[in-house]
Formats: C-alpha cells, structure tokens, sequence
C-alpha cells in the first residue's frame, strides 16, 4: 500500500492557519489572566504553525517540513500543558498518537507512536509508568491506527481495480485491450466496420525528463483533451505504454477513422505547449482483416505500436 500523507495540501494550510490562531488565543488568554511566565510557548508556536501554513500553500500534496512543524508543535504544548492537568490527566492519552496519525502516513506515525510511548506513559504517571494506562496507551495506538489502514487499503483497490489511466482522462492497457476484444467480436457477428487509431507522442518522455512532471501531464492532458473534444461517446481512448495511445472507433470506416485522424492533426498544430512548443504526433490506422481471429489482430496491433516507437 501507498504510504502517503492523509491530507490535502489546502485542508492542511487551513488547519494550521487555525491552530495558529487558537495558540495566538491561548497567548491572549494567559494575558489577561497575568500569567506572563506562560505567553512564550504558544506565541512562539503560533509562528512555527504560520510558517507550516505557508509552506502548504499552492501545492498539491503536504511537505514533509509542514507536517514536522504542525507536530512538534503539538508535541510541545502536550508536553508542558500535561504535567499541569489537575484531576484525571489519563483523559490526554489519545491526543498524541491521534494527532501523529493525522499528520504523518501510516507507517512513520505508527514507528513514532511506538517510540515515544515511554514519553507520553511518563508525563501521564508523574515520571512512574502504570500498568493499566500502558495497556490503554497500546490499545488506542492499535486501533486508531485500524482507520487510516484502512482507509490506504480501500484506496489501493480502488486502483488495482480503476480502468483510468493514473495521469490522463484514458483507460489503462488491460481496459483497453479488454473492450477492444468486446468491440471486435460485435463487429465481426454484426459485420460492422471498426477502426483503430495508433498514436504515438514522442514528447512524453522527453518533457518530464527535461521540463519536470508539470510539462509531462500537461502534454498527456492537452492530447486527450484534443481527442476526446473530436471523438464520439462509443469511441474509447486507451494507452497501450507510456506514449503510445489507442483510439478505437467502433462502426468507423477506413475513410472516417482518416478524417478522425486528420482533425487530430490539425487540432494538435494548434495546441501548443509553452516549454516543448506544438506536440507532436506519429499515428498508423488498423483495420480488422476478413476471417482474421482477434488474438491476431491484438498481435497485429502491438506489432505496429512497436513500429512507432521504433521510427
């Protein structure tokens, strides 16, 4: 499974602008009640959370220094404002491996959470680990940690079962090649033409090693667009590897599946990237031939991908 931060960056900057204002309320509050000795911390950790907050914004994903910041600042408060808690202070035991698994993956919050029990059983028994609050500790480190487990399993079937293409509005190869089997054995039993259209984009490879990952998916995302703006509802747009796409027109002839691929042309010289400039595209037409069985014509097809990225 994926071990990835469970936030999105723009929730994590609005939480950590929030929290900086709860410290900034807090400060506030030991103020006005003249415990000067007690405004550093909270002020002091208020800036560290409008410095975590800025990291996160305009990205997509949390940095890693963002989430670091959020938690030592937790770690922090928990610790001076824990030993100071009157009546039942065992009520604080699920605040620090919450706040660990909420703020890092999976697996780093659960090696730290593990780490630093002896720290977190020593503030709660005044320096004198408990039997029972030890248990308790362990118990709610185990079954916290149940939600985002998961949750990371859930998302990772949803992927091992998605037919989408992880960086383009395409279906994955076995999609593809799965509904193309369909689409060829209706065409043969109601003796309907099909069409499939090669596309090669040379670019792809080149754009994210040169102009990083933001030039690649926008050159993917700018080619599907093109085809799926110039396509049908029945036609189906698939990537074969990492450059070459299959588009499989059902019920198309020779002379339309040309057309399709003539307007493609035309709307790609128009597109143009600003790094890379006009994408580039090689493409070859393939036709079912008569009699021809479809574990042939699948060969056939892969036969000619192969041709296009050797030329």
């Amino acid at each position: 499974m994926t071990d990835r931060y469970p936030w999105p960056a723009r929730l994590f900057t609005l939480m950590s602008a929030t929290g900086a204002l709860l410290l900034l309320g807090q400060a506030l509050w030991f103020y006005l009640m003249g415990d000067y000795a007690r405004i550093l911390l909270p002020s002091l950790l208020a800036m560290v959370m409008v410095v975590a907050a800025l990291l996160g914004i305009g990205r997509q994903n949390i940095s890693r220094t963002a989430s670091y910041l959020v938690l030592i600042c937790g770690y922090l408060m928990i610790a001076v404002e824990l030993p100071r808690q009157s009546g039942n202070p065992a009520l604080w035991i699920g605040l620090p491996p919450v706040l660990t698994l909420l703020l890092l993956p999976l697996g780093s919050a659960m090696l730290l959470n593990l780490a630093l029990t002896p720290v977190w059983l020593a503030l709660l028994g005044n320096g004198q680990l408990d039997r029972d609050i030890t248990l308790s500790y362990l118990t709610l480190v185990t079954v916290a940690a149940l939600v985002p487990w998961e949750h990371l399993r859930q998302h990772a079937l949803l992927q091992a079962t998605d037919p989408r293409d992880p960086e383009c509005p395409a279906v994955t190869r076995s999609a593809l090649h799965d509904r193309l089997a369909g689409e060829f054995e209706r065409a043969a039993l109601l003796g309907q033409p099909l069409a499939v259209l090669l596309i090669d984009l040379p670019q792809v490879e080149m754009a994210g090693e040169q102009f990083g990952q933001r030039t690649r998916q926008a050159l993917l995302e700018t080619f599907c667009r093109a085809v799926t703006s110039r396509s049908r509802q029945q036609d189906l747009l698939g990537r074969e590897n990492s450059e070459v796409f299959w588009l499989v027109l059902p019920d198309t002839t020779e002379s339309s599946a040309l057309l399709v691929r003539q307007r493609l042309e035309q709307a790609l010289l128009r597109d143009r990237l600003l790094d890379i400039g006009r994408i580039e595209m090689h493409s070859r037409l393939c036709l079912p031939r008569p009699r021809e069985t479809w574990p042939h014509f699948e060969q056939r097809l892969q036969a000619a991908s192969q041709a296009l990225l050797d030329t």
